[in-house]
């Protein structure tokens, strides 16, 4: 989208709310997109009809003019909202996914988990992404967050695959670091977000357990149950897995009971941090407009991010 252009096309509702001005008349604030990239919009007039098209994981045809505010950045100017007609989108173009096919990044799972080789963490991982599992569809199809980094289908599995893949990596650099702990624990330490996060692509939201209990108690429970139907599963092996999954946040401020205090499971917090900071520069850059190589602040870094090769 190019400063100053006008547009009729049919976006996803991301997010919708009603707020007031400081005159008590009502607009609306959004956040539209589709396979691209993300952008904000807002309805000051005609809020009343435009309302009920505004319906969250909804396609719908966006009448309006997109400008680059000086101090409000990037936004859509929405003068009508309606229900898209039959045949006008394709919903596939208007949902993010992950940049690799899902079935490549299942096959490359398969191959990591071949690598593990004590008989308990595999049993453990048997359990969970084995043929025969519940839990395989649904890790699969999983988000990985609401916002922040793969907030879409099957980010869960790239995030974690990818995080699985660096702790691999750098365990074979770093003297004393038990591979096949690390590992399980990268490719677990998320696992909560299965009941943590609400299932539909198009609206990704916190489920009830996942406001009420959050997912490392979620993810630590869940794994702590089936550790305990694997005969003989070694209690300091239980203690070393779950320990990851609980500190994985780093800090206690970011939502772990505990810091890290193994060397797995600081191996795991650094590189799931950094596999989450470099998610949300791929957001970002797609919310890029034509010839912008900065961007805003943004919570997800903590700073403005900065693309050498988009600079003119």
């Amino acid at each position: 989208m190019n400063d100053g252009a006008e547009l009729d096309q049919v976006l996803l509702v991301r997010e919708a709310e009603l707020r007031r001005r400081r005159d008590g008349a009502e607009y609306l604030r959004l956040q539209l997109g589709d396979r691209t990239g993300a952008v904000a919009a807002v309805v000051w007039d005609g809020v009343a009809d435009c309302t009920p098209h505004a319906q969250v994981g909804a396609p719908a045809r966006v009448v309006g003019r997109f400008a680059r505010h000086p101090r409000y950045g990037a936004q859509i100017t929405v003068r009508a909202l309606a229900e898209p007609a039959p045949g006008t989108f394709v919903l596939d173009d208007l949902l993010d996914g992950p940049p690799k096919p899902v079935g490549e990044m299942e096959a490359e799972l398969r191959e990591l988990l071949e690598t593990v080789r004590e008989p308990h963490l595999r049993a453990l991982l048997e359990r969970v992404f084995g043929a025969g599992s519940p839990l395989r569809a649904r890790f699969r199809d999983a988000p990985a967050a609401k916002h922040y980094h793969q907030a879409y289908e099957h980010g869960l599995l790239e995030h974690c695959l990818s995080v699985a893949q660096g702790v691999s990596a750098i365990s074979a650099t770093f003297p004393g670091i038990d591979r096949d702990v690390a590992v399980t624990g990268a490719l677990l330490h998320d696992i909560g977000k299965l009941e943590a996060y609400t299932t539909d692509p198009s609206a990704i939201d916190l489920t009830d357990a996942g406001r009420l209990q959050g997912e490392i108690p979620l993810g630590y429970y869940r794994i702590r149950r089936e550790i305990e139907e694997i005969d003989g599963f070694p209690p300091r092996l239980a203690e070393a897995l779950l320990h990851i999954i609980l500190s994985h946040h780093g800090t206690l401020e970011h939502g772990s009971p505990v810091v890290p205090c193994t060397r797995e499971a600081t191996l795991v917090h650094a590189v799931d941090n950094l596999g989450g900071k470099l998610g949300s520069f791929d957001r970002i850059e797609r919310e890029l407009g034509a010839g912008e190589a900065w961007s805003r602040f943004d919570r997800g870094i903590d700073a403005s991010a900065y693309f050498a090769s988009r600079a003119a």
